[in-house]
């Protein structure tokens, strides 16, 4: 029987203290008078109650595992602040989640954000980024990371992903041999809803950046999620292929998809039946982002939206292709993950 590993999941859900320190983060800005927060102080007991209420209690009754766990990705907010913001708030998010899975060994397992941050109207240099995914791997057993294509939060000012700029970061994710997944934050665009435009935007804009270069050639070893069901990739695949074709790009089986991953956060049966009649299942990793942007129940279905286990489940897929979607896909794109669970007998 195979576990069933969900690899998309984000800490919605915090103590009152935690929301505390980022209110006066933001008041500070608006008046730099105001001393520098301390770090949140919150009990244990607090993070377990919120913990045992929510997350860990969806996930035992749709019958997950273990869920690889991050900081609310809407309000990591990377485009909010100077470097000496950017650096606590990243503290106090990645310290949480190391929290909560110290409280729940068995139930999630760590992934960091990172403490980007916009200067002069660029992206900053990334050696913050690199110094914390070094701390939250080595010190705190983190798997990978989220890393955020446009830290301007949806006025897209980065340089695309095959771009020098991310080189030092991809050099460091290779050295520890950890994955990203390519999420941005909170939309500070008018023009863009965050979760149900900009979330989708980057995701497709992430896999044509990777198309239209040759990254994979300088980092073969690089491994990269793309989230919700890989934005409008799947759907439009006859568009990419015949882009591909266009632009005399290798075909995207060899070009892009020996390295790039999507998820399941597909919110309804359609959707993940499409996705999975056109992507290869080696490049599916199961995952629900539960909780997260989509919580209701389906009037059609009277489930809900987000219980994406059951939509994989209905596809009748072979035993093998099962285990593969459930756990082995997630443990081959996350070694540390597959070292973890070999460690306690799984």
């Amino acid at each position: 029987m195979s576990l069933v590993i969900d690899i998309h999941g984000h800490q919605t859900l915090v103590p009152q203290a935690h929301l505390d320190f980022r209110a006066a983060q933001k008041a500070r800005l608006e008046d730099p008078s105001l001393p520098r927060p301390a770090q949140p102080e919150y009990s244990d007991t607090e993070l377990r109650d919120i913990i045992e209420a929510n997350q860990l209690k969806l996930q035992q009754e749709r019958g997950a595992d273990l869920t690889i766990f991050s900081p609310r990705a809407s309000a990591m907010e990377p485009h909010v602040g100077d470097r000496e913001t950017v650096l606590d708030w990243s503290h106090a998010c990645n310290n949480m989640i190391k929290r909560v899975v110290d409280l729940f060994p068995n139930n999630f397992v760590g992934v960091c954000m990172l403490p980007q941050r916009m200067e002069g109207g660029m992206p900053a240099p990334l050696d913050d980024a690199i110094s914390e995914l070094e701390r939250c791997v080595n010190e705190m057993g983190f798997i990978g990371c989220n890393l955020n294509p446009d830290p301007s939060g949806g006025h897209f000012a980065a340089p695309p992903l095959t771009d020098k700029y991310w080189y030092p970061l991809y050099e460091k994710m290779v050295e520890l041999d950890v994955p990203a997944m390519i999420h941005v934050s909170g939309s500070c665009n008018d023009c863009l809803h965050a979760t149900g435009s900009y979330y989708m935007a980057a995701d497709t804009n992430a896999f044509m950046n990777l198309m239209t270069g040759d990254l994979f050639a300088d980092f073969p070893k690089l491994r990269f999620i793309i989230p919700h069901g890989g934005g409008a990739v799947p759907y439009h695949w006859g568009r990419y292929r015949g882009l591909a074709d266009m632009l005399k790009i290798p075909p995207l089986s060899e070009h892009v998809m020996k390295n790039v991953y999507f998820d399941t956060c597909v919110y309804h049966q359609p959707g993940i039946d499409l996705l999975f009649k056109v992507i290869d299942k080696k490049n599916i990793l199961f995952a629900s982002e539960m909780i997260g942007a989509v919580r209701g129940i389906d009037p059609e279905t009277g489930q809900y939206f987000d219980d994406t286990k059951r939509y994989v489940e209905n596809l009748g897929l072979s035993e093998q292709d099962e285990k593969d979607i459930f756990e082995t896909n997630a443990r081959r794109v996350y070694p540390r993950l597959d070292e973890l669970l070999k460690e306690r007998g799984l």
